[in-house]
């Protein structure tokens, strides 16, 4: 595959999209997305949080969805969808370049389809399923009709920016390590370390364990080694002390 960026990265914001609550054990999590903007002013989104209904009505959406036997919409309010989020960065959905999908579960697929023309990056193992993941088996969503780039082994998506094939959490999982001129690097784990401690839980109830702790390991490992800061895709202990939008990492 050709690089697809041309600028490295010169900044990262975190989007919020929202919280969370797991039943299983209580835990509140940050739903999370991220804008990377380029030395060519270039602009990337990963992923895009939950479906717009669940800030019109969080408790008909989760019904809707059989969410509610997985957890609870604590804090989903118009400001944590995806456009909203991008606006506090000066930003519209017509601005961005490339559209990263790290996974596709309900979280991370909520405006897939609304930004017409922009390319999809997304594993090729995930892009083959019939539709995306959603939750519970629903599969409620269509593909968008889109230009679909596909993963299929690590890639540079541009200087300094590394996407990182990690299945287990889900088929076609993707993480991704930059380099940033003033903070140096930062790996983006996304769901494939959801949190720390998921580590110390053998990654239980993942798509496929095996290869969460392969890759889980992988990644802890790589970051070591770059000395990289290191943001988990929804952890609880971390997400108070990030900075969102509308600030950035420089």
């Amino acid at each position: 595959m050709e690089t697809l960026l041309k600028g490295m990265p010169k900044r990262l914001a975190i989007l919020d999209y929202g919280l969370f609550q797991v039943h299983a054990n209580g835990r509140i999590i940050g739903i999370c997305g991220y804008v990377i903007e380029t030395t060519a002013s270039e602009i990337v989104l990963i992923d895009t949080g939950f479906p717009a209904k669940y800030a019109e009505d969080a408790e008909a959406a989760t019904k809707e969805d059989d969410l509610g036997s997985f957890g609870k919409v604590l804090s989903l309010a118009p400001e944590n969808l995806a456009p909203a989020q991008l606006a506090l960065l000066g930003l519209s959905p017509g601005d961005v370049d490339l559209m990263i999908q790290s996974h596709t579960h309900i979280d991370h697929v909520g405006f897939m389809d609304s930004f017409p023309g922009v390319p999809i990056l997304i594993a090729a193992a995930e892009r083959a399923l019939p539709r995306p993941l959603y939750w519970s088996g629903k599969q409620a969503m269509e593909w968008p009709d889109a230009e679909y780039r596909l993963v299929s082994g690590d890639m540079m998506a541009g200087p300094g920016f590394e996407v990182l094939l990690t299945p287990g959490h889900s088929q076609g999982q993707l993480a991704f390590m930059l380099s940033l001129p003033e903070t140096g690097e930062v790996l983006l784990t996304s769901d494939a370390i959801s949190r720390a401690a998921e580590i110390d839980e053998k990654f239980e109830g993942s798509w496929d364990e095996a290869q969460a702790l392969h890759h889980g390991a992988r990644l802890m490992a790589l970051a070591s080694e770059r000395r990289a800061m290191v943001i988990f895709g929804h952890s609880p202990e971390q997400w108070p002390e990030l900075r969102k939008a509308p600030h950035w990492y420089t």
